[in-house]
């Protein structure tokens, strides 16, 4: 579960002024880290999927059902896209006002845009294919739960994180709860 929420937290910052700016923002609270999530839920199935076509079995709960579960987790993104996008605001908002300003301004439509892309291509990449077992077993584990739940509970773990005095999910702050 921890290396899931690094990996979203990695995508979530990849681009390299944000990622520094995230670094020295104030730290996301456990809500804002799950509306996070939840926003990128689907992105984060549909890379698993992706990279690890060829290091699952075809019986493996990725390639049969990994679609079906990125669709119905997609089906809640419109309402969780204004706190998920407040929440990336904030991470990138000690980037000085000029980024900022331009995550701001930007369309709601390219920010999700790029910010699926960016989420699907890291995963890709960062996940390493000797974890695909692991990670479509906690796939399996949590797909029948409501995608709300299954990011409170990446926002949980990564929360216990924070107590434990490692407040650190990727290169982001979670506020210690």
């Amino acid at each position: 579960m921890q290396k899931v929420s690094s990996i979203l937290a990695l995508a979530l910052i990849c681009v390299p002024s944000m990622a520094q700016a995230a670094q020295a923002s104030a730290c996301l609270t456990a809500g804002e880290f799950t509306s996070l999530a939840s926003y990128a839920l689907p992105s984060v199935i549909k890379g698993a999927r992706q990279r690890c076509s060829s290091s699952l079995a075809r019986d493996a709960f990725l390639p049969l059902n990994g679609a079906q579960l990125e669709t119905r987790y997609a089906e809640l993104k419109t309402s969780n896209w204004p706190a998920a996008k407040a929440a990336f605001v904030k991470m990138s908002g000690n980037g000085g006002a000029e980024a900022s300003n331009m995550i701001k301004m930007m369309p709601d439509s390219t920010l999700q845009l790029m910010l699926d892309g960016v989420i699907e291509g890291m995963i890709g990449q960062q996940l390493p294919t000797e974890r695909c077992g692991a990670v479509d077993r906690l796939v399996n584990l949590l797909s029948p739960l409501p995608a709300r739940n299954t990011a409170e509970l990446i926002a949980l773990a990564a929360g216990l994180g924070a107590r434990s005095g490692k407040a650190k999910a990727g290169g982001f702050s979670l506020c210690q709860a």
